[in-house]
């Protein structure tokens, strides 16, 4: 349909939608810009002693040309448009054109807004920022996300061509625009103005409540998602209805792609085969009818609701949380398969038939769904059921990379989905993942930056990737950042809740724990997550100050606290619980012999994200706590030499000592020191039937025994290990252990992998004669070949302990190194052997010549 305003055929009614009064997309702030760029150079000082990485794109903080703040006037057939006459704008007829002095009062205005946003020269603290929001009513002022009550009888089908939907989606691309340059309010309102009629434009709605409620961890904000994206699917499945609900057999092909696509695809992926994409000659020929472009829409929103609300089930880390993931992901990967196969069966010819938001759709949640589930441990994909085949990351990540290059409204999504895996996923586990995914993580972050230079939700994984970096100052200056360009914004709270809370980690890791415990204290007062958690996590950085009496009263306090909860925060609450009661039946006279604020840092893996300066000082106020107990058992020991049956018990310091050393080992592994862990956790192993109390130690043991056993080379134990860490069951943090062990064991047994075919390559080729490849073969083999133990036999040995004096110390030396001078002597031996043996064949010869 031609964008003219009169038609031959049809009456055609002017519709022009009113987005002009936004102001540009780009904001001329650098925040993002200077974020990435002092990461990227402390990225490559800490890779100077490898290869040097390519040199990233250059980071250009201009606004690209654009022609989307000019007027826009959309022309909808009836009754090809979802949307109801009365509910379109007016037309430009009938509203009233602004005066030039309005114009120039408007262009005063915006040359004013831009001088207010400062640039800062450097990183540092960001100038405080006057955000103007004359064009936002005040209808649309609200906080609060929701969806009226939508009369789904009077639904409308939607038959808009695949260029009129991409001209009428124009609206929902400038909202999403807004979204992520910070303009929460201007985009809630172009969201909300046809969110009654429109998939889309519920779906960016419900993409709003979705992120509030990550940020938040409130569980009416997490209900108040679910139920917009609820009333988003209802919408969506009702215009699917309307328009296929004209004959009985389109109800049974419905039915039946059902069942199809919720068994998953025979060829192991998931993706339903389908036919072969045809040709133009043969549509034309066959006459192929495939789905209208806004029933394919239409199923996108439909499973893209899905998708969200089981990310949000699958966050509250409990069974109920995971059995619910697994429905929306079924449900939504039917949408999805369907949608896929009328893709594939288009070819070349899909822009014909289908437009681009809908196709980047596609390529987001099939993505997304394959990069979720692929993360997901085998515990966990038990629960959820999912599915038959077997999710597969680099189809996941390929096709979210394809969303982003779009540039249309599911990009900046596919962008926090590819960071949230490099960086909250690989925080799982650093050990392994860490030097992988850093680059491309900051890669991501220059690509997001391009478009969206301010935004806050790119600053919060800036903050993440710099974090896996080890670099704490940099993470806290990106989420400061943050707080500082969402004030006076929608969800302005959350996200200084969610970033403060960051900034408080950091604290925590740089030993600062005056400015952590501020920051915690501040978040306990306003209700933020968890009281609890905040009122004992500000004890816990009260008694490394050393403010003892101020720690146990923060301490006292925490069992009050306590919400019924279902969510993650239950389980977190629960540990803090335990915690505090331990302490209180000692008296608190126990303190000395634990350290509650290392330990936390120990549960998230934290002390791999710390300087050598900073471990150092944290293994010295390990070995404090762990002098105490060895006090603590000598002086009651030392009662027990002198009287008969004391009234003192036995002492049993089994639960502290354990979790002494478990935060020892992890202290030691961070700092590459794998064999002065061994003692530690083979102590642990031994006594793991007297540790009563925290009973997760164990399981944790032995994901460390398994780093261990990495870091010394010995991958295929490291497997056997992780392996016996997932037989335990019931313990604190169990399925988030389970997540860190199955990202660690994929990426082992894809190295693993590569091994074994790099064997098989050089047996194809090798030469028999060749002795330096045999010995290679051989120290291929004995990595692939190693035995196989018991759980019995699961503990960690010094296969070093023999080295030289001259490499005791160097935790970095080749295991074959012991070895090597028995091996010399041998080979030595056996080249004098063969010389000797050819002097004496030589002389023979001559002799024989002679005669």
């Amino acid at each position: 349909m031609s964008n003219s305003k009169k038609q031959p055929s049809k009456p055609v009614e002017d519709v022009e939608v009113d987005v002009s009064d936004d102001d540009s997309d780009l904001d001329d702030g650098q925040e993002l810009s200077l974020v990435i760029t002092a990461l990227q150079s402390a990225v490559d000082k800490k890779h100077t002693s490898t290869a040097p990485a390519a040199a990233p794109a250059p980071v250009s903080t201009a606004a690209p040309a654009t022609d989307e703040d000019e007027e826009t006037e959309l022309f909808f057939e009836q009754p090809s448009s979802p949307i109801p006459s009365h509910a379109a704008p007016p037309t430009s007829a009938d509203a009233s054109e602004p005066d030039d002095a309005e114009k120039h009062a408007k262009d005063t205005q915006d040359a004013a807004d831009g001088e207010q946003n400062i640039d800062p020269p450097s990183p540092g603290t960001p100038p405080p920022r006057s955000r103007q929001s004359e064009d936002i009513d005040a209808e649309f002022s609200a906080n609060l996300i929701s969806i009226e009550s939508i009369k789904l009888k009077n639904m409308r089908a939607n038959t808009l061509t695949p260029r009129q939907q991409e001209r009428a989606d124009e609206p929902v691309l400038r909202a999403v625009r807004h979204l992520f340059n910070n303009r929460f309010m201007r985009a809630k309102k172009l969201f909300e103005r046809y969110s009654q009629f429109e998939p889309l434009h519920a779906l960016g709605l419900g993409s709003m409540a979705f992120m509030k409620a990550i940020m938040s961890a409130d569980e009416k904000e997490i209900k108040n998602a679910i139920k917009v994206l609820t009333t988003t699917y209802g919408l969506a499945n009702a215009q699917v209805d309307v328009a296929t609900s004209n004959s009985v057999v389109s109800y049974v092909t419905n039915y039946y792609n059902h069942i199809k696509y919720s068994r998953g695809a025979s060829n192991g992926s998931g993706l339903a085969t389908g036919k072969k994409p045809l040709s133009r000659r043969k549509m034309e020929k066959e006459g192929v009818d495939f789905y209208p472009n806004g029933v394919l829409r239409a199923h996108v929103a439909k499973a893209e609701c899905c998708l969200q609300m089981a990310i949000l089930y699958l966050l509250q880390e409990n069974v109920m949380g995971y059995i619910k993931c697994g429905l929306n992901i079924r449900r939504a990967y039917v949408s999805y398969s369907l949608v896929w196969q009328e893709y594939k069966r288009m070819g070349q010819e899909y822009n014909d038939f289908i437009d681009r938001d809908t196709v980047s759709g596609i390529q987001f949640g099939i993505g997304a769904v394959h990069l979720i589930l692929s993360s997901l441990p085998e515990k966990i994909l038990r629960v959820v059921s999912a599915f038959g085949w077997t999710a597969d990351r680099n189809l996941g990540i390929a096709l979210l990379k394809i969303c982003v290059e779009d540039g249309r409204i599911r990009s900046p999504m596919a962008s926090l989905m590819l960071l949230a895996y490099y960086t909250v996923l690989t925080s799982f586990c650093p050990q392994i993942l860490g030097d992988e995914y850093t680059q491309p993580a900051i890669e991501a972050l220059l690509e997001a930056q391009r478009t969206y230079p301010n935004s806050a939700f790119f600053l919060y994984f800036a903050g993440r990737t710099s974090r896996l970096a080890r670099n704490l100052t940099l993470s806290t200056q990106s989420f400061t950042y943050g707080i500082e360009i969402s004030k006076n914004e929608w969800a302005e709270i959350e996200v200084m809740h969610l970033y403060s809370y960051e900034i408080g980690f950091n604290h925590m890791m740089q030993l600062e724990w005056a400015e952590a415990g501020k920051l915690f204290d501040m978040l306990y007062k306003e209700k933020y997550w968890s009281p609890a958690i905040f009122r004992y996590l500000q004890g816990a950085c009260l008694d490394m100050m050393g403010q003892r009496t101020e720690a146990i009263l923060a301490f006292a306090e925490v069992p009050d606290l306590v919400g019924a909860k279902v969510s993650s925060t239950a389980m977190m609450e629960n540990y803090v619980v335990r915690k505090v009661k331990t302490l209180q039946v000692s008296g608190y006279q126990d303190m000395d012999m634990s350290a509650c604020a290392l330990e936390y840092l120990c549960l998230y893996n934290a002390f791999d994200f710390m300087t050598e300066n900073q471990l150092h000082q944290c293994l010295t106020l390990i070995e404090r706590a762990q002098s105490h107990i060895v006090d603590a058992e000598q002086v009651e020991f030392g009662i027990r030499t002198r009287e008969l049956l004391p009234q003192t018990p036995v002492p049993e310091y089994y639960n502290q000592r354990a979790a002494i050393l478990l935060i020892k080992s992890c202290i030691q592994n961070a700092m590459g020191a794998y064999r002065d862990s061994i003692i530690h956790l083979n102590w642990i192993m031994d006594n793991k039937e007297k540790i009563k109390d925290d009973k997760w130690i164990i399981p944790f043991t032995y994901w460390e025994a398994g780093v261990v056993s990495c870091g010394l080379g010995n991958k295929k134990r490291a497997l056997t290990f992780w392996e016996t860490a997932l037989k335990y069951g019931k313990y604190d943090f169990e399925y988030r252990l389970a997540m860190r062990i199955n990202l660690a064991m994929v990426k082992i047994k894809e190295e693993l992998a590569k091994l074994e075919k790099a064997k098989r390559n050089m047996s194809d080729d090798e030469d028999e004669d060749d002795d330096d490849d045999d010995d290679d073969d051989d120290d291929m083999q004995d990595a692939l070949d190693e035995p196989e133990m018991d759980d019995d036999d699961l503990r960690l040995t010094d296969d070093r302990e023999n080295l030289p004096a001259s490499s005791e110390g160097n935790a970095d030396a080749p295991q074959s190194q012991p070895a090597e001078q028995p091996a010399k002597q041998e080979a030595e031996s056996a080249a004098e052997k063969i010389a000797v043996n050819d002097a004496q064949e030589k002389k023979t010869d001559a002799q024989e010549k002679a005669n």
